[in-house]
């Protein structure tokens, strides 16, 4: 399992693309990580765009990056309402500052915007949103998933295996240089 000790935090509000969440939830559990959803507060449980429920593990109000290796952000509708929790925003500035995996997908990307994170970076999103990630400072690219540095974004459900790809590799190099940190340690 290439991902055993990783914890991933995956954001969940009303609305959100069941695919989005589902998808990485047991495509990253399948590789050894533990996968907590959060949610805004405004529920213990939150349905999809075609109502599919999805039950919260933590609050926003109880989840603290420094506990997580990387964030995932789903699309739908959902990122509306989650950009209406600043705390939610917040949480994904701080776990980028740590160095952590931020991704998002398809609108999920309106959080990153919110959080402030795109500025200079390359990305991609819905197209329908591709002016709000220009306006944010961002270059837009249309693929199926951009990759800068530890920042993930895609653009719809069919780019979910080079969208969670990416998020495998990028936990994966993490733990390798970790590996490589205290393989140094012990021959000191």
């Amino acid at each position: 399992m290439k991902l055993r000790g990783k914890k991933i935090a995956i954001f969940a509000e009303n609305l959100y693309e069941e695919l989005e969440i589902w998808v990485p939830y047991y495509r990253l559990i399948e590789e050894g990580a533990e996968v907590k959803i959060i949610g805004s507060g405004t529920s213990a449980e939150y349905k999809g765009k075609y109502g599919y429920p999805v039950k919260v593990d933590l609050s926003i109000e109880e989840a603290r990056p420094e506990d997580f290796d990387a964030v995932i952000v789903p699309g739908g509708f959902a990122p509306d309402y989650m950009r209406r929790a600043p705390k939610m925003a917040a949480f994904i500035k701080k776990a980028h500052e740590q160095g952590k995996v931020t991704a998002a997908i398809c609108h999920g990307v309106w959080m990153l915007i919110s959080a402030g994170i795109l500025k200079g970076k390359t990305a991609t999103a819905f197209f329908a949103i591709k002016d709000d990630v220009v306006n944010a400072g961002a270059r837009f690219v249309d693929e199926p998933v951009a990759r800068d540095g530890l920042i993930i974004t895609s653009r719809k459900p069919a780019d979910l295996p080079a969208f969670c790809g990416q998020i495998i590799e990028a936990l994966q190099a993490e733990l390798h240089s970790l590996e490589g940190e205290e393989s140094e340690e012990a021959e000191q």
